[in-house]
């Protein structure tokens, strides 16, 4: 006998069970007034009544499953106990309750198979056919067998007809109220499997489109939206929610008015829009670029069901392409600067040396010595231009080693001395908690970066005093460290910021604007990040970030390191 229940079951079986036991209870304590030959037996049932149902209720793992089936058999076998001494004492073969029966045997459906259920029928049929033999053989002794079936077989024909009919139903009961627990637990597996079968089925479709990167919405034909994924939430700054069911052109009509345009547009001339670049204004009010994609969705006969549009904030993309598009210019910088230079030095050559041989042989005084001392002057800037053009071409890619960078700082310091930018009142400090710090990189291109971001400092104090910090910060990431180079200087304004490696690009009366475009073009080829920050009258602060020398790791590092533009902050 199979003993399993499921939710279904469970939600008819404990109510008719604790049913049957209230109606039990009523008839002994009420109706008989508790006969002594109950007590015991209706005691034990209503503490087998007691356990099944707590274990039944709270046993939801199943672990104290065949503790619960010998429960469940004997808190049967006590209510069938009860029910007999319930319809004997009651008129016997008369007896108003032997319907109580058949809530047994509907229960034993509930909980046992088709099979079970027709033991428990046969089980309550011979029961009821001995306490009808018992009440009609009228006995207070034990008779031979053979009197008692005569008792049996000799009552009258509606006596047996009364008997035959109870036993009939009981199986009919039993075979029907089987059958159908059986047709109901099988049904109940099937709807089990459709329900994983749509569970699945959501996971594959509802799921994923909510869970996509992108964000997708889809509206109906009349322009409702009806769909809105967390994506979509996010890009568009609305709950969807707050929108579902609204008309897209209504919604977006303040914040997006191009959106809402294509959508419309969509549902009125039905032909799918390939990637589209639109701006939009975020919830917090920020203008963002975004990609747009809609497709029609159709139903079989060709009319319009909806419209899907699938988009993504593009702002990384876009301000990844302007990296790009500036790294070709300085790349084609380069090399105009590499042909120009060489073009051009020779003949200042010439020039050179032809003022020094007039200077030495000729006596110029007045007007034309001003000129000569012009035309020497103007060599020396143009040589200094050329030679920074030189420098700026030819920084490309670059052999990685082990530097010190502690090293490297003080020779930059010692170069930095001797500069004309330079002057007593500036004064330069290395703040730095380790003497020997190893990074991969190239010494020279390193040192030359140095100088140029020490030199952008000196010629910001413009004469006047200053201070310069060389800082070594242990980046979050062990593998990097941070330098820092902070000056408190003037400033850069944040439109400056934005072009201040641009070749050219100076607001210093002498600069050259070759500066910091050489350092952008050293940390793309070291393949190191550059950030700055500035603020009118509270100085600038530009980091560099190296990767930390390490001997066991250097083959892959050095291998590995991918190409990261410098970025502005």
């Amino acid at each position: 006998m199979e003993h399993q229940y499921n939710h279904n079951q469970l939600k008819w079986f404990i109510p008719l069970r604790l049913a049957t036991f209230v109606i039990l209870f009523t008839v002994v304590s009420w109706w008989m007034k508790f006969p002594g030959f109950l007590i015991l037996p209706f005691i034990l049932y209503s503490i087998f009544t007691l356990s099944f149902t707590v274990i039944l209720a709270f046993d939801k793992k199943k672990r104290l499953q065949d503790v619960s089936l010998i429960i469940t058999i004997l808190h049967f076998i006590f209510e069938i106990i009860i029910e007999s001494g319930i319809i004997y004492s009651t008129g016997n073969i008369n007896s108003p309750f032997s319907a109580l029966f058949i809530l047994t045997i509907v229960s034993a459906a509930l909980a046992f198979r088709l099979i079970g259920t027709l033991i428990v029928a046969s089980g309550v049929s011979l029961v009821y056919a001995f306490i009808i033999w018992l009440g009609l053989s009228n006995i207070t002794d034990l008779v031979p067998t053979q009197e008692a079936l005569k008792t049996v077989f000799n009552v009258q024909e509606d006596v047996f007809y009364s008997i035959f009919m109870h036993i009939l139903i009981f199986y009919l009961t039993a075979f029907i109220s089987g059958y159908l627990a059986e047709h109901l637990k099988l049904r109940d597996k099937q709807l089990a499997d459709t329900s994983q079968a749509l569970k699945q089925a959501k996971l594959e479709t509802d799921d994923i489109l909510r869970h996509l990167n992108s964000g997708l919405l889809t509206i109906d034909p009349q322009g409702r939206i009806i769909f809105f994924n967390s994506a979509a939430e996010k890009i568009l700054g609305y709950r969807e929610q707050d929108v579902r069911g609204l008309r897209c052109k209504e919604v977006f009509a303040e914040r997006m008015p191009n959106l809402a345009s294509s959508l419309v547009e969509g549902i009125d001339l039905r032909i799918p829009q390939m990637r589209q670049e639109l701006n939009i204004i975020n919830k917090d009010g920020i203008q963002i670029p975004i990609g747009l994609s809609i497709s029609i969705l159709k139903e079989k006969n060709h009319s319009l069901r909806g419209v899907i549009a699938i988009f993504s904030d593009i702002s990384d993309a876009k301000m990844m392409e302007a990296k790009v598009r500036a790294s070709d210019r300085l790349s084609a910088a380069g090399e105009l600067s590499a042909s120009m230079a060489h073009e051009i030095r020779n003949p200042l050559a010439a020039i050179s040396g032809s003022v020094e041989v007039l200077q030495s042989n000729l006596a110029v005084t007045g007007e034309n010595a001003k000129l000569m001392e012009l035309i020497v002057k103007e060599y020396h800037r143009l040589s200094r231009l050329l030679s920074e053009f030189l420098c700026y071409a030819r920084i490309d890619r670059t052999a990685y080693d082990k530097v010190d960078l502690c090293h490297v700082i003080n020779d930059t310091i010692q170069v930095l001395y001797h500069q004309e930018s330079f002057n007593d009142n500036i004064m330069v400090k290395f703040e730095a908690d380790e003497s020997i710090k190893y990074v991969v990189g190239d010494e020279d291109l390193i040192k030359q970066l140095l100088i140029n971001l020490a030199i952008n400092s000196c010629e910001a104090f413009e004469g006047n005093g200053g201070k310069i910090i060389f800082r070594l910060v242990n980046d979050d990431d062990s593998s990097r460290v941070n330098l820092l180079v902070v000056d408190n200087g003037p400033g850069i304004s944040a439109e400056n910021i934005k072009k201040i490696y641009q070749p050219f690009f100076s607001t210093k009366k002498n600069g050259t604007g070759l500066g910091l475009a050489i350092v952008h073009r050293i940390c793309a080829a070291l393949k190191t990040s550059l950030s700055i920050e500035s603020e009118i009258g509270n100085g600038t602060t530009f980091q560099v970030q190296f990767h930390i020398f390490k001997t066991d790791r250097f083959e892959n590092k050095t291998a590995n390191l991918t190409h990261q533009f410098p970025v502005i902050s």
